[in-house]
């Protein structure tokens, strides 16, 4: 079998929807502004041998419908010939994009993928296709597969006993980690800069305008935040008896991401020098009215086929859809503080469903060479019910 190795991943810096610099931005320009720098970064591959494009995107309707990955490789300066295909595993997308690249290339069909993910809720969210949205029987005897993602966080919290205090420490720690981590520089390589135009509105006279704008940075972490404000803030899917809030919740935003993958042989012919392989990927579903502790499922199975244990994985990033599944997912399979989400994760940094899994596998192979560190694992909740999680194995310099 051929091994396949992460060779380079960027994306976009994470703008909020509806009030930042993405919110005019269409996904498939924004992608494929991203699939050219990274082509530009690795001049060594001739675009002509890449040889499929799939992107993730959690609501592939509207602005960022039509197989947006054929339409991202065809605005893009890749050759014509590279095709692209879509995938729609909800918050996982991005993640599932690199594990279907990788095992096409241990496959030995393919020595040259993009993969990578994209949302852009400002140009979707409300403007979808409701029409026979719901199954009678499915709501009638699977109700929980139509909950608001914020319900089942609530029944997370209220079912296994995590309080609102545990829910804010951890997002807390979430914004204290990754504004640490900006002032440090540890998420400049993967971001590339991009000129937009930005929709300004006045929230007194209701009059908009548009302005130029660069998006270089995340712009959804609040560094200010304290355990005081955290406390302040009412929950907002059950305000009577809840604990989950805005601020110990994942963020709405904007951006995409792309992660070249490529057979190591082919690697080494091109003298590309890659920071990862890819070791496994596993899926497994769980009840959809608690989505949230999916990865508690897929985390043991994919250990188990690798034959690794809890311990001998050095970084875990694991998707902060909420601080309420985190807190009890972390607490359960006992993942230490100083190896989860070192950086921060979306509650601080934000959260465009498709493409987060793939700015996920970015960050962490390049956390672990920092770190010096062997195994990386890259997992989430799905939406309806799911646990994905990744296998990384890092490449040293």
């Amino acid at each position: 079998m051929a091994e396949a190795v992460i060779v380079d991943s960027v994306r976009t810096g994470l703008a909020k929807s509806f009030r930042g610099g993405f919110n005019q931005t269409r996904a498939d320009n924004m992608t494929a502004h991203i699939v050219d720098e990274l082509m530009d970064r690795n001049p060594a591959v001739d675009p002509s041998t890449v040889e499929d494009l799939i992107l993730g995107c959690g609501a592939p309707e509207g602005a960022q419908g039509h197989n947006i990955a054929r339409n991202v490789a065809v605005l893009s300066k890749l050759p014509i010939e590279v095709g692209g295909t879509t995938v729609n595993r909800y918050c996982s997308s991005g993640l599932q994009t690199v594990a279907m690249a990788a095992t096409q290339i241990q496959s030995g069909f393919s020595n040259c993928i993009i993969a990578g993910g994209v949302e852009s809720i400002s140009t979707t969210q409300g403007h979808g296709n409701m029409h026979m949205y719901v199954n009678e029987k499915l709501a009638e005897e699977v109700p929980g597969i139509y909950h608001a993602m914020g319900t089942t966080a609530e029944t997370v919290a209220k079912r296994y006993g995590v309080t609102r205090e545990s829910q804010d420490e951890y997002a807390l720690s979430s914004q204290e980690r990754c504004a640490k981590a900006q002032d440090q520089g540890l998420f400049d390589d993967e971001i590339i800069p991009m000129a937009t135009k930005m929709l300004l509105k006045n929230k007194e006279t209701g009059a908009e305008k548009e302005v130029d704008t660069i998006v270089d940075k995340d712009n959804c972490n609040r560094p200010d935040t304290t355990i005081e404000g955290l406390a302040s803030l009412n929950p907002v899917f059950d305000p009577e008896d809840g604990s989950v809030t805005a601020g110990n919740s994942s963020q709405l935003s904007d951006g995409a991401s792309v992660t070249m993958i490529m057979s190591e042989d082919r690697a080494n012919e091109l003298g590309v020098k890659p920071t990862a392989y890819f070791r496994g990927f596993t899926v497994v579903g769980c009840q959809p009215d608690e989505m949230g502790i999916g990865p508690l499922y897929s985390i043991p199975k994919l250990l188990k086929s690798a034959n690794l244990t809890i311990d001998d994985i050095d970084l875990w990033e694991l998707n902060e859809a909420f601080a309420s599944q985190v807190v009890y997912i972390r607490d359960q399979l006992g993942l230490a503080s100083e190896k989860l989400n070192v950086n921060g994760g979306s509650i601080a940094i934000g959260h465009p469903f498709g493409m987060t899994g793939s700015r996920q596998v970015g960050h962490l192979t390049r956390e672990l060479r920092r770190r010096g560190g062997k195994y990386g694992v890259v997992t989430m909740c799905v939406g309806g019910g799911m646990g994905a999680t990744g296998l990384f194995e890092s490449i040293t310099e």
